[in-house]
């Protein structure tokens, strides 16, 4: 779904392939009560962060936990999301709220039940770029 896709941006028309690289906890990186996820749009560095409060009101409100997987499938819908609202390509760096979050989470898990599964994201080997999968029933 939203771990590698395309997206045309609205003011150039340029198509922009978006691929997620990582999650990780900023505390370890700057100090923010966060977890950044990067994707590469075109190659160039793309971060989206996400409050930690939103796991925490997710778990109060469902009493579901927002996995690696959903929060990498959230920043890359509300990536796609903002690319198609005109987005300012000059920042590295996009920080969403706490309903910003669950918002985007509540769009992926109603695509994801219409389509009955949810991808799981791919193990990437840094140097050559290839991928494999962490084995799962679907994937046996």
């Amino acid at each position: 779904m939203y771990e590698d896709f395309h997206v045309t941006d609205r003011w150039t028309g340029e198509d922009l392939h978006c691929r997620w690289k990582a999650n990780i906890v900023a505390i370890a990186t700057r100090h923010a009560d966060a977890v950044d996820i990067r994707f590469d749009v075109n190659g160039k560095p793309m971060w989206i962060a996400m409050p930690c409060n939103a796991w925490v009101e997710q778990k109060l409100r469902t009493g579901k936990v927002i996995t690696d997987y959903l929060a990498a499938q959230t920043a890359g819908h509300y990536l796609k999301a903002i690319v198609e609202e005109g987005y300012d390509a000059s920042r590295q760096m996009y920080t969403m709220s706490t309903e910003e979050v669950l918002e985007h989470l509540e769009a992926i898990l109603a695509e994801a039940r219409q389509t009955h599964s949810i991808p799981v994201l791919p193990i990437l080997d840094g140097i050559t770029q290839s991928t494999s999968f962490v084995p799962t029933p679907s994937r046996e």
